[in-house]
């Protein structure tokens, strides 16, 4: 079993002001301002499997050694004991300690860090960027919980069918051809 786990810290619950904009020429459109009212925020912790593209989430106030530990604890209790594990990880202080006493105590989990400034390498930043597209941009939520909960509707409509991620250089120069990103830097 192979694993690209991440948090995704600070999601903000904004709600934001909607309704008609007075332009100076006089017309009205809908829209919104720019106002908005910070009505708190949560971390997401998730566990993408790679080979099934299945997501697994868990919501904390902050991001510590201990909230990641309970979430890696989750995570590997839903596995077979003896199951090996190899977990892929940015290289975050949280996630890789001095003298490690949980992995020691997990021998079937192994962890795989990414290079420094390379986190785009891990798989699960690429849902975290749906999450964000599909389910959180532009939206207004009026507390935490109801911005958890449109997190849980996302995931669970996601894990109703959800599919490996094909990253490679290829497919990642089409991407850049494709949004003509390259040509900016000819």
């Amino acid at each position: 079993m192979v694993l690209c786990v991440d948090e995704k810290p600070s999601i903000q619950a904004l709600s934001r002001e909607q309704g008609w904009l007075r332009l100076p020429d006089g017309r009205a459109i809908s829209g919104y301002s720019h106002e908005y009212v910070r009505n708190g925020t949560i971390t997401l912790f998730a566990a993408l499997e790679i080979a099934t593209g299945q997501v697994k989430g868990k919501f904390y106030k902050r991001k510590r050694r201990r909230e990641f530990l309970d979430f890696m604890n989750e995570v590997v209790a839903s596995y077979q004991a003896e199951q090996p594990i190899h977990v892929v990880l940015d290289n975050l202080r949280t996630h890789k300690p001095k003298h490690d006493k949980w992995l020691q105590r997990h021998k079937n989990v192994h962890f795989y860090y990414t290079p420094t400034h390379a986190s785009w390498l891990n798989m699960v930043e690429i849902w975290f960027s749906m999450l964000s597209r599909y389910a959180l941009k532009g939206r207004s939520f009026q507390s935490v919980k109801e911005l958890m909960t449109a997190i849980e509707n996302y995931m669970e409509v996601y894990n109703e069918s959800p599919h490996p991620f094909e990253w490679t250089k290829e497919k990642c120069m089409q991407n850049l051809l494709n949004q003509n990103y390259y040509n900016l830097y000819k």
